[in-house]
């Protein structure tokens, strides 16, 4: 039996988002977009603690994070951990774990770094403690932790729609390269989404769009960048400066703040995120869509 196992918790892309007007009930909004998951990590390493001995947790910046900021939220917030103790629920007992989540997925990014954390804590506990459930079975448990959870648990590329719950998952990644650039600046999830009920008359999710980008015949778009402009100006101003610069749309992945390009190779990807990171002074990272490992992928003793 193994004791420790390590999880990377990729990052995810929106490549595509079409937003609906939210359901007059629960005031959510559908969506339809295409997610893929990428080459930027937190890392989770879990460690199974001997029966009847609480559950320790640390949250950390690594090293090489791109972005760190204060760790301002409550330890039983993190969704990590909201997800260790879905799991302990659903499975009718204690799983005991002395937890380290090393960040490098920066806040308030539209990358998912929460949601990642929590797909990787179901990951592992179900591997570390031998649950036996399936990836659809811990897709179903993530729905209720958030909207970005089921797909992280699947990875890789795949379409989304609904409430995040509907997931058509894709047997190859796409050949993309693509340029992450991370603004000093965090935009609330919440506030962005009000921010696009003000500014969008009669949203709509539309499919076809979110089909037209993954046949590569379009762009990538995001119904939401108005909005995290708004919210955030300083990235709006960016993306200005850098299209002018490399003379390529900049877009926006989620509800922001990070911003991406696409190129045509991994050399010309690196050589933009170095002009980008000098010119403007910000962090970039060159990246590949990878897939969200499962246990069986990681390092474990």
């Amino acid at each position: 039996m193994n004791h420790a196992i390590t999880m990377q918790a990729p990052a995810k892309v929106n490549l595509a988002l079409s937003v609906g007007a939210p359901c007059p009930h629960t005031g959510m909004h559908p969506i339809c977009s295409w997610m893929v998951t990428v080459d930027l990590h937190d890392t989770l390493e879990l460690r199974r603690l001997d029966p009847g001995t609480l559950s320790r947790y640390a949250v950390l910046w690594a090293d090489d994070a791109p972005r760190p900021t204060d760790v301002d939220w409550s330890i039983r917030n993190d969704l990590a951990v909201r997800a260790h103790l879905a799991l302990e629920q659903h499975v009718g007992r204690a799983l005991p774990v002395q937890v380290t989540l090393r960040k490098r997925i920066p806040v308030g990014s539209g990358l998912g770094g929460g949601s990642a954390n929590a797909a990787a804590m179901l990951h592992g506990c179900n591997s570390l403690f031998e649950l036996g459930l399936d990836t659809p079975a811990l897709a179903q448990l993530a729905a209720a932790l958030g909207s970005d959870v089921p797909f992280m648990v699947h990875g890789g590329s795949a379409t989304v729609a609904g409430l995040g719950d509907e997931i058509t998952v894709h047997d190859d990644l796409p050949e993309l390269h693509l340029v992450l650039v991370l603004p000093d600046a965090r935009c609330a999830t919440a506030d962005v989404y009000r921010r696009f009920d003000d500014l969008t008359a009669d949203p709509a999710v539309l499919p076809e769009r979110v089909l037209a980008v993954q046949g590569a015949t379009h762009e990538p778009f995001n119904d939401l960048a108005p909005a995290a402009f708004a919210a955030a100006p300083v990235i709006d101003h960016l993306a200005r400066a850098i299209e002018g610069l490399v003379h390529r749309p900049v877009h926006v992945s989620g509800s922001g703040s990070s911003l991406f390009l696409t190129c045509d190779t991994a050399i010309e990807a690196c050589a933009m995120a170095t002009t980008v990171a000098e010119q403007f002074n910000v962090p970039t990272r060159a990246l590949t869509p990878t897939r969200a490992p499962g246990a069986e992928e990681c390092c474990s003793s």
